[in-house]
């Protein structure tokens, strides 16, 4: 039998250990949860490591809310907290298993429907939403659809998340087209911007004089139609610009310091 290894993630110690106990009470699924997201990465970092790598993630979408997980009597099934790590959203986390371990799923457990999280959530690399109060069947097709590829939504969500995601679109391809307006040296300038760096450090980075950069910045701003460089950054992220690589090379010499 191919075993199915799920991991809980929620904060809320109660629900996570009372969920994992049903789900592994299924003879074909091997099932832990964690109490943060901090203690899940923990947790599939282990698995990699000992080569036994989860299938499908069920996060909490208020994950990172509570200020304390719930106490419990003894656990069914042991739940991990998280302590001086800090605090990992459900987004995030989605968006961190996505980027790292890209053939786990994940799936939102929610109290409510949301459709603008919810978009969030697919945007970040989840394959589902499904609220906390749904039958277990329910769940555990969800887990099996999930692991065939498919995306599963309750639909009375369908026509907001879609509406959501078409918004989302159409900002994109805006902030795509002021991009696009920026000359190559302005959007090099911007990559560095998304990576963090000062106005020294790009003209360090680029070998230009600082006064240039900053000429270079002010530019970058006025053509993306924003005032400050936090809305510079954001509006990159929306266009898919990505940071400068600061472990390797420069990426273009300027030529002389102006």
């Amino acid at each position: 039998m191919v075993r199915i290894r799920v991991l809980v993630v929620d904060d809320h110690r109660i629900f996570a250990e009372s969920l994992a106990a049903a789900l592994a009470a299924e003879p074909d699924v091997d099932v832990s949860a964690a109490g943060s997201g901090p203690a899940a990465l923990r947790c599939l970092e282990r698995a990699v490591t000992e080569g036994r790598r989860y299938d499908v993630l069920l996060v909490d979408a208020d994950l990172g809310s509570t200020a304390s997980a719930l106490q419990a009597a003894r656990p069914a099934v042991p739940v991990q907290d998280g302590n001086a790590d800090g605090l990992v959203d459900g987004i995030s986390l989605v968006a961190g298993v996505r980027s790292g371990q890209p053939a786990v799923r994940t799936v939102v457990l929610a109290e409510k429907d949301d459709p603008r999280r919810a978009a969030l959530a697919l945007q970040a690399g989840a394959s589902g939403w499904v609220a906390k109060d749904c039958s277990l069947s329910r769940l555990l097709t969800v887990i099996r659809g999930v692991l065939r590829d498919e995306t599963h939504l309750p639909p009375a969500l369908l026509t907001g998340v879609l509406r959501e995601l078409t918004a989302a679109r159409k900002h994109r391809t805006e902030s795509e087209r002021l991009v696009e307006s920026l000359t190559p040296r302005e959007r090099e300038v911007l990559r560095c911007m998304v990576a963090g760096l000062g106005r020294k450090a790009v003209a360090e980075r680029l070998f230009l004089s600082p006064h240039t950069v900053r000429t270079h910045m002010q530019n970058v701003l006025g053509k993306l139609g924003v005032h400050s460089t936090l809305a510079a950054v954001a509006l990159a992220r929306r266009a898919g610009v990505g940071p400068a690589d600061l472990a390797g090379d420069v990426v273009e010499r300027g030529g002389q310091l102006a």
